[in-house]
């Protein structure tokens, strides 16, 4: 709890500080490959989050290994060096994109299908989203067989359920009454 506390300072600082230059869409896409990677690499996460590697060690590895990061980016890992913070790193990514994500207008919806999603499926979803928000919606699609079929869309603190699943669910309840 208090790493994503922490996590969501240092991605404040640093969308504020990219803000201020301008290049807060440029830092994002950093972010984007910071979080991916690190959260995607089990070797380079172990070895984030290894207390035996050195600071220093971590620090020059990070910068190897995102040697086109732009300068803020380099900038927060020698930060993260300075507070011997580096297992954050991944975290800091994650909530940077979301503060970014917040500050352009956008927001994720969630769909959960059974299988992958068609264009006839996501031309569904996309409806149901211009209905629950005004904002600009990106899609994040997962697929959860046990729902047999149909979809879950969350948005925010918003969901709505159309699943095979939930629709048994319901009849059950409606004919064990």
């Amino acid at each position: 709890m208090a790493g994503t506390r922490a996590a969501i300072r240092y991605a404040k600082a640093i969308l504020d500080l990219a803000n201020s230059i301008g290049i807060a869409d440029v830092v994002n896409k950093d972010m984007q490959t910071i979080a991916t990677t690190v959260n995607g690499n089990l070797e380079l996460n172990a070895f984030i989050q290894s207390p035996t590697v050195t600071v220093e060690v971590k620090e020059a590895t990070l910068l190897e290994v995102f040697a086109e990061s732009n300068g803020v980016t380099k900038g927060l890992f020698h930060l993260l060096f300075e507070n011997k913070r580096f297992e954050i790193l991944g975290a800091i990514a994650q909530e940077y994109s979301k503060l970014f994500d917040e500050s352009m207008g956008i927001e994720v919806a969630k769909v959960t299908t059974a299988v992958p999603m068609d264009a006839a499926l996501e031309a569904k979803v996309l409806a149901k989203v211009a209905s629950l928000s005004d904002k600009k919606i990106t899609i994040e699609s997962h697929v959860d067989p046990s729902i047999i079929g149909g979809f879950i869309l969350r948005i925010g603190d918003q969901q709505y359920n159309a699943s095979v699943a939930n629709r048994l669910q319901v009849l059950s309840r409606e004919l064990s009454n």
